[in-house]
């Protein structure tokens, strides 16, 4: 993958800053211009941050690696949900529970609870009052909001990408913690070296969310799909493997049968030679 155009990261504001007054001296690296007050991104950056990510992302998806993707914020949480349920990739997009990685053993318990609930709702045979019923399915549909995103990530991710590293910043503390890589979009309010992989880029506007996202959902995509040839080839090569084994044995049982029937041929001839000479 090349980046982005410029034309379409403008399009879709990726290009859009904070104010001045709002700015993390940090991102200077990444800022182009002010522009009325406003700082502007440098594009070059962003593809550059961009392309750096989806490199990795891509080695991460081929290795049969996880990548939590993060992102509570009311314009992102609904398209970064889909995108990750696109890769088969694990995503918080409700509300960051504290120690949801550095306590992973107790969010596991809250997920066999949740599954716990869903069975004993699906079983006309348990005997539940119309009340119970109902305080369950609340129950039930509050941590579905919550953890259904991760219900099937069974232990801690190798990665976080996350969308404004300033309003995820328990997620963000916890993974630093834990030593996991970390991705993220960076706006000019935020500190790029808290990251692994910072991508300058606004992460307010809906469309410079959707952009960045679905570049790496695509590299993701790519990475995921190599691993599958992989897999396909090493499993040909298996099969070729065995049947090879499978014709070595069988010429082996051959030449096996030859000399018995040799052996056998022998032993006739000299049973025969001996009952001649006992008649003479």
């Amino acid at each position: 993958m090349s980046g982005l155009s410029h034309q379409e990261m403008l399009d879709a504001s990726v290009h859009f800053g904070h104010l001045r007054k709002k700015w993390n001296p940090k991102m200077l690296p990444y800022i182009f211009m002010e522009r009325k007050g406003i700082h502007i991104i440098d594009l070059n950056k962003t593809n550059e941050g961009l392309e750096r990510a989806a490199s990795a992302m891509k080695k991460l998806a081929r290795a049969g690696k996880k990548i939590l993707f993060v992102a509570t914020k009311k314009q992102a949480k609904d398209m970064v949900a889909k995108a990750a349920e696109e890769i088969g990739m694990p995503y918080v997009t409700e509300r960051w529970l504290g120690g949801m990685l550095t306590n992973f053993s107790t969010i596991r318990k809250s997920i066999k609870k949740k599954q716990s609930i869903k069975k004993l709702l699906e079983e006309k045979s348990t005997a539940l009052t119309k009340k119970e019923r109902l305080m369950l399915s609340r129950e039930y549909d509050k941590l579905d909001r919550i953890l259904g995103g991760v219900e099937d990530m069974s232990r801690a991710p190798s990665a976080l990408f996350i969308v404004d590293i300033s309003h995820e910043h328990i997620a963000l503390a916890e993974a630093k913690r834990l030593g996991i890589i970390t991705f993220a979009m960076v706006d000019t309010n935020s500190d790029p070296t808290q990251v692994d992989f910072a991508i300058p880029a606004n992460d307010d506007a809906s469309k410079s969310v959707g952009l960045i996202t679905g570049y790496l959902v695509n590299s993701i995509k790519e990475g995921l799909a190599e691993r599958q040839k992989e897999k396909a080839d090493d499993y040909d090569s298996s099969e070729q493997h065995t049947e090879g084994d499978s014709g070595s044995a069988e010429r082996g049982s051959r030449k096996d049968a030859g000399r018995n029937r040799n052996l056998q041929k022998r032993r006739r001839n000299r049973t025969s030679s001996s009952s001649e000479g006992g008649e003479e």
